[in-house]
């Protein structure tokens, strides 16, 4: 089954607000985009409304923060992560105000608008703020089990979260969730795939095709992008002959990165990153796009093929 993840968060947020009247969620003229039509007319009392002006909207959300409240700000993830970037370092995570941000149609799920619209870039600068975490949830299960534990903690993250529907990478009620702690999707023991976000399913695909070869494959989501699960990662140094790294990002401090960054260190090992290229990427749907660079089920197979 498929869905999308930012319906799934609208439905969350509006429970929640019904037992929490210090939950607010505020908008940059977003409320369509991140499907909270609903909740603002269910909860007019506990939406702000701010406008095209993302700068003010982390502001806002800040100053509501150290009020008591505990604001969720929810804009384009291509915006939110550039325009509102001072904001985010210097109100919400120096100033240790709870806010979560929440960048919806994240990736290159803007399809034909380009680069300009695109969020490739964001692990890396949002993930270059000290005391911000950072996380990139896959489907319906674990964006459900991550909001769960967002809306009780009091520390500020990022969240980002695509514009279309998702298929599931996980049955329901059979995802292992611990927070900050890369799930297992698959085990196996030639080589391990780890992805975040929407690549997550594809690398799920990829390793099964890669089983009916006869091929051991390990799937870890790291949803976890910041604290990043170095356990996860080294342990799968160890017990695998190289690590493929898929992510929706840049080559540049992102998810691939970080792991040869740390098993370079630790455990040197074969690591390869999947990514989209540093230069504007061609237009079309995100599974056009995917399939362009390899980062579909197809492509992600063939380049462990070449590492096996």
């Amino acid at each position: 089954m498929s869905k999308a993840i930012k319906k799934v968060m609208a439905e969350f947020l509006d429970e929640e607000a019904k037992k929490n009247k210090d939950i607010v969620v505020l908008c940059s003229d977003s409320r369509g985009s991140g499907g909270l039509g609903d909740y603002a007319q269910a909860h007019s009392d506990q939406f702000v409304e701010v406008g095209i002006a993302e700068q003010n909207l982390v502001g806002i959300s800040a100053g509501l923060a150290s009020a008591g409240k505990r604001p969720f700000a929810v804009s384009p993830a291509s915006f939110l992560s550039t325009r509102s970037m001072e904001q985010a370092k210097v109100d919400v995570a120096y100033s240790h105000n709870n806010v979560k941000l929440i960048g919806i149609s994240g990736g290159v799920s803007y399809g034909a608008l380009g680069m300009t619209h695109h969020s490739a870039t964001d692990i890396a600068t949002m993930g270059s703020i000290p005391g911000l975490r950072i996380y990139f949830p896959s489907d319906q299960y674990l964006t459900k089990a991550l909001m769960k534990e967002l809306v009780q903690d009091d520390n500020p993250a990022y969240i980002r979260i695509g514009r279309n529907a998702v298929e599931d990478v996980y049955d329901d009620g059979k995802l292992d969730f611990s927070m900050d702690k890369a799930v297992t999707v698959k085990d196996g023991g030639d080589l391990t795939i780890i992805a975040c976000g929407e690549m997550v399913y594809e690398a799920k695909k990829a390793a099964e095709k890669l089983e009916a070869e006869g091929k051991s494959i390990r799937v870890l989501d790291m949803y976890c992008l910041k604290p990043l699960d170095k356990e996860a990662v080294l342990k799968a140094a160890h017990e695998t002959k190289g690590i493929l790294t898929v992510e929706e990002h840049c080559p540049y401090g992102g998810l691939g990165a970080m792991v040869a960054q740390l098993t370079a260190a630790d455990k040197p090992v074969m690591v390869h990153s999947l990514t989209l290229p540093d230069a504007p990427v061609v237009t079309g749907e995100s599974a056009d796009i995917f399939h362009y660079y390899g980062l579909d089920a197809d492509g992600i197979a063939m380049a462990a093929r070449e590492m096996l």
